[in-house]
């Protein structure tokens, strides 16, 4: 079997993710705070700096983010413990339901696409996941849970 065009597929890649992104509903959040809400609802009180890096967004831009999620009653802002000059940034309550119900939203999008397929395709997308998951670095956890 020959190898297929990796940049042929790369752009397909794209374009499936970008379409999925560009047609589910986004509720209240905008991508980026619910980026950053998934973020730290992952992993728990993170630095701006870290926040931004995740992002690719400039430091200004995830600050300027921050606390416009503050505003909102999503997000809270400690200390750190091992150093008072930096602050961390952590999901509240409010924050993690609200990213729920986004999510949600999202997921039943996807789901009435996913019902318009055979199974069989649906068994392939299935076995397509573990590559998908070392493609994104994200996914794996995800795919151990299907079954």
């Amino acid at each position: 079997m020959s190898q297929p065009d990796l940049e042929a597929l790369a752009r397909a890649l794209r374009e499936v993710a970008g379409g999925l992104v560009r047609s589910t509903p986004t509720e209240s959040l905008s991508r980026a705070a619910a980026s950053t809400l998934s973020w730290l609802a992952r992993e728990g009180a993170l630095r701006i700096t870290t926040l931004a890096e995740h992002e690719a967004v400039t430091q200004p831009a995830m600050t300027g983010l921050v606390q416009r999620l503050e505003a909102g009653g999503l997000v809270s802002r400690t200390s750190d413990a091992r150093d008072g000059r930096v602050a961390l940034i952590d999901i509240t309550p409010l924050g993690r339901r609200t990213l729920e119900r986004q999510n949600g939203a999202q997921d039943a999008v996807i789901v009435d696409r996913l019902a318009r397929l055979s199974p069989g395709e649906l068994d392939a997308l299935e076995a397509a996941l573990p590559a998908l998951g070392i493609v994104t670095g994200s996914a794996a956890p995800v795919v151990a849970s299907l079954r």
